[in-house]
């Protein structure tokens, strides 16, 4: 497959989420010495059919104090940051504690709105139901309802995190299924897709020769692919 190549993001991360997985793109960067790209395996989409591929746009979210000030901004710069979403951007929010939800139903509708195309959280969602309901790209480490409100705020956004020991940095490729959360960094994003739709390929031809019959040993030693 060649037709990737060139294509506008409003063609090229349909593409992506239709055809590719998060092994396959893994592997890639793994060949290409990208060794810490996948996202901790805690984050997890809300229901496994979710998929997501866009520009990440990374929150840095803090923790507060119970005893923190009650006159303070409720909820720091998190309006802010979810009305800066662009089309085909993800929400991702990391430097929170697991102790709070970090998304819910009316942002994901809101982020819908703007085009976005998936959240993906180092904590918890909550409203549950309705995101489901939408069928938002949600990745997080699953439900759980108790409110950020008293408990963090967004300090900044659209500047490099890190995220379980991941550099994420505006623009950098997002990709989530059901398999894991990764980041492709944007200086290797060409050669990487480049690689996974070929190995994709190849794949296929293995799949094929090993149900004809062919042994494993010999579909490695012929295609170099497994």
């Amino acid at each position: 497959m060649a037709t990737y190549k060139n294509l506008p993001d409003d063609e090229l991360l349909p593409l992506i989420r239709r055809e590719l997985f998060s092994a396959v793109i893994g592997d890639t960067l793994d060949k290409m010495g990208h060794l810490h790209c996948f996202l901790p395996p805690r984050i997890r989409p809300l229901r496994d059919d979710m998929v997501l591929a866009g520009r990440a746009m990374p929150v840095l979210e803090v923790d507060l104090p119970l005893d923190a000030p009650g006159d303070r901004k409720p909820f720091g710069l998190m309006l802010e940051a979810l009305d800066d979403l662009k089309p085909n951007e993800v929400y991702v929010a990391a430097g929170a504690s697991a102790t709070y939800a970090l998304w819910g139903e009316l942002m994901s509708a809101r982020a819908m709105k703007l085009g976005a195309a998936g959240a993906v959280m180092d904590g918890w969602a909550r409203d549950t139901a309705g995101i489901l309901r939408l069928g938002f790209p949600a990745f997080a480490h699953g439900s759980y309802a108790q409110d950020q409100g008293p408990r963090g705020e967004v300090a900044d956004f659209r500047i490099p995190v890190y995220l379980g020991g991941v550099a994420i940095r505006p623009g950098d490729l997002i990709y989530g299924d059901r398999d894991g959360v990764l980041v492709v960094p944007r200086e290797a994003e060409k050669e990487a897709l480049t690689r996974a739709f070929e190995k994709l390929e190849g794949e296929n031809l293995v799949r094929v020769a090993i149900e004809n019959g062919m042994s494993t040993v010999e579909a490695f030693r012929t295609y170099g692919v497994m």
